[in-house]
């Protein structure tokens, strides 16, 4: 990521409110905490061999919440997509059944479309996002009924 780029994103970030900012490719990892109350700001970069332990880029995180749906989290900062454009099907609404590696939707980050997949098969049973939404990094996208 170049300089100027990575000063656009934070300043996306920073505009949108948001607390932290975590950013990874295959060369480097880094996370960026926005002052809060008078906390000062923290920033590190990782090398490269860090990068084994944590999740690729794109690969939302999911989690089993209290009702025993899993929430499809957003993996990064961007903008929320229910399909690859306007004229096309959406990948995943309301009530359909979804398989593992299957596309749910695409969070567009630095004008790069990510294709967001689920971790697990099951059913959405709720779309927790609406189309050409700001999301943050960690928001629940999708929940899925396993």
């Amino acid at each position: 990521m170049k300089f100027k780029e990575l000063e656009e994103f934070i300043a996306i970030a920073k505009k949108a409110g948001a607390s932290e900012l975590k950013y990874q490719s295959e060369e480097k990892k880094f996370s960026i905490s926005f002052p809060v109350a008078g906390v000062p700001v923290a920033a590190t970069t990782v090398a490269a061999p860090v990068l084994a332990a944590a999740p690729a880029a794109g690969t939302p995180v999911a989690a089993a919440s209290n009702d025993g749906l899993i929430d499809v989290t957003c993996p990064f900062v961007g903008t929320f997509y229910t399909s690859a454009s306007p004229e096309a099907p959406v990948y995943a609404k309301l009530g359909d059944k979804v398989s593992k590696g299957q596309v749910l939707c695409i969070v567009e980050a630095m004008k790069i479309m990510n294709e967001i997949e689920s971790d697990i098969s099951g059913e959405v049973v709720e779309v927790c996002v609406e189309n050409e939404t700001y999301v943050e990094f960690g928001q629940v996208l999708f929940r899925v009924k396993p």
